[in-house]
This record gives C-alpha cells, structure tokens and sequence, in this order.
C-alpha cells in the first residue's frame, strides 16, 4: 500500500506540468507489482495404486500478488516489444471444497507460478485525436511458458498421510495486457497502471502433480490470472545528441561557411533514412508553434532536405532522398497542425540532396544535413 500511494503521489503531482505524453523510441526498462486472483480450478484425481476413492474437487484462491520485471525496445511509432519475467503467488486456503465421497473440508496452503513472455504493445497517441495529455493508454498481447507450482495443498480434515499436492510443472501460457502510462515530469520516466489477464490451457498442466501417497496424479482445468499492477517505466533517450561543428575543410579548399539561416528560423534534424521525429524534434516543432503565436506570421515555409548518402543504390538514390525529404516536410508539417498551427499557412517543399547545410564527398552520412528547416514569415 505505501508503494502504491507513493507511484500516485507522484502521478499527481507530476502530471500538470507535462505537455504531451512521451512516444518511446529506443530502449527501455519496466517493473511492476500489485495483486494477483486466481479462479476458482477444477481438479479430478486419478486412482491411485491402492485403488482407494478418487475425490473431484475445486481449489478456491484467496490473497495473492504479481510482480515482473522486462526489457524492450520501442519503434517510435506507438509499437513496442519487450521481453519479461513474471512470479506470481497465492493462497489456496478459502473453501476448496471436496466433492467426491467421504469428507469434505478446506484445502490450505500456498502456489505460484513463474516465467517468461514476449509481449508486443501499442501505445495510443492521443494527439492524433485532438487531445494533449501526459496520459498514454496502451494494449498489448503475449506469449510465454509458466511453470506451475503447489506447494503441499493439503486437506485439513484428513490425516497428514492423506491426500495431498505437489508437484511443479510447466507448459505454454498467454496474457493480455490493457493499461496506461503517465509521464511524470522527469525524462523518460513514466507511471504506469494496467490489468492483465494470464490465460494457461489445462491440456498444459493434466497429470502434471503427484497425488497423495501412494503416486497417483491430479489433473487440472484451465488457469485464469487476473492482475491489477502498478509500476515504473524509464525509456532511455535515444534522440540524437546536437551534431558536432563541422571540421574545417582541407587546406587546399576553399573554406565555405554555412549559409545563414533566416530570422525565426528552426532547425529539426533526423536519423538516417528516416522521417520520424524523435523527442526533441518535437520539442523544436513545439517552440516553432508557440513562437508563430507571438509574432505576425503570414506564412511558415517547411523545408525537408537529405543528406547525398541513400538507402537505394544507382541512379534511383537521388529520387528516393527527394522523396525522403517531401516526406519528412509532411512528418514536420503534421506534428505543427497537431499543436495548433492552421494548415492553410503552411508550405511544405522537399529538396532531397539539394542546399546541403555542411558541403561534403559524395554518399556521406552528414547528421546535419538530414533535416527539415521551419522559417516563420
């Protein structure tokens, strides 16, 4: 409980001084924790070799918890996957009641479960619905292999040599995930609060756990997992540092300095081959927005350039960066409307190769000159 309140202590708090919610890009780090129920399970024994009666019963869970622990990587376009480590636990201690003739009574003790998943998820970015929030939803399926474990489930009315469970075994496991991420203020750092529901077939577990004394086997019906998790999240910042001065050109060549950007001019840089922005090109997309609403702009000229290397190889390599840079003049373009700059002032060009901010060989990589240029007017 005091973990609990301090992640919405800090939720709270953090969330109104945070624009816009955080599209992961890179790698990341996810922990979490909370309760864990487990359904009600059907169990039938099979007859053990002194042939003595075989009880059908259901073993009822009470209090339990869930923790996990994952590692992942994020596309920048809402998608993410992760791998993860997962324990839960329970009591098994609230009126398994025997069904089978004889006696009947509760059944006590403890189990848990552990193991891992690959999960894929979608964050949801709510500004492509008109609405700025630290809140980030997102869904997410997975995969896995959980072992199984009871631990002495016994019967209480029955002697200590009787019926009892044990055993640990394992077997294919799946899980959906429905939650939500809060930014809190701190880079890369995110609350984060979701259900999940944990899914494994009983085919998966049947004649999985010794039975009583005398080597018999309890066989099980599916497993349902549902879990209400708290935790933390931290993406590392994978936006590209500011790209270094250029070094001076060769002694033999004329030194040609970079040609002067105009007043209210903002610069938005990109990785190589791509047109998606980072955090910190939508943080310069912002300031270009907010400083249009301050002066008297007519018009915002968005301009997309590429450097002369190319993902394509041959004669094909110029048309594809100019197509490059038309989309990235669109990705830049796009993300003003979505903080409030109207369309109609906007033009956007694409110049591919054409204009290079810092001169260089042929087929070069230059950071610099893979960016799209906003000029306020």
């Amino acid at each position: 409980m005091r973990f609990r309140s301090i992640l919405l202590t800090t939720a709270l708090t953090a969330a109104p001084v945070v624009a816009s919610a955080t599209t992961i890009t890179g790698p990341y780090v996810d922990v979490g924790g909370g309760y864990n129920l487990v359904q009600d399970q059907h169990v039938h024994a099979n007859t053990p070799a002194n042939g003595a009666a075989v009880p059908k019963f259901s073993l009822r869970h009470n209090t339990g918890f869930t923790g996990f622990g994952s590692f992942g990587w994020g596309f920048g376009n809402g998608l993410r996957a992760e791998v993860e480590g997962n324990y839960n636990f329970s009591h098994v201690n609230f009126g398994a009641h025997y069904i089978g003739p004889g006696q009947a009574g509760g059944y006590h003790n403890t189990d848990e479960s552990y193991g891992a998943f690959v999960n894929v998820l979608y964050d949801i970015d709510l500004k492509h619905f008109g609405i700025n929030s630290p809140v980030t939803p997102f869904l997410g399926v997975g995969g896995g292999y959980l072992w199984q474990r009871y631990n002495n489930v016994t019967n209480s009315q029955m002697k200590p040599s009787g019926y009892a469970i044990n055993g640990t075994n394992g077997g294919f496991a799946w899980q959906g995930i429905v939650g939500a991420a809060i930014d809190t203020g701190l880079p890369g750092l995110q609350v984060t609060a979701q259900y999940r529901m944990i899914g494994q077939p009983g085919s998966f577990m049947d004649g999985a756990y010794q039975y009583g004394t005398d080597g018999g086997h309890a066989n099980f019906d599916q497993r349902w997992n549902h879990q209400f998790i708290l935790g933390l999240r931290y993406a590392f910042d994978t936006a590209p540092p500011a790209p270094p001065a250029p070094p001076p050109p060769p002694a033999a060549r004329p030194v040609v300095a970079p040609a002067p950007l105009p007043a209210r001019s903002y610069l938005v840089f990109f990785d190589w081959d791509k047109y998606t922005l980072t955090t910190r090109a939508r943080q310069i997309v912002a300031e270009a927005a907010q400083a249009s609403t301050h002066v008297r702009v007519t018009r915002i000229e968005v301009n997309g350039y590429t450097d002369n290397s190319a993902a394509r190889p041959g004669p094909a390599g110029q048309k594809y960066n100019l197509g490059l840079s038309i989309r990235r003049a669109k990705s830049v373009k796009a993300e003003l409307v979505r903080d409030g700059v109207p369309a109609s002032v906007i033009d956007i060009h694409g110049y591919g190769e054409a204009h290079p901010l810092v001169p260089t060989g042929p087929n070069t990589r230059e950071p610099q000159n893979r960016r799209v240029e906003i000029i306020l007017h």
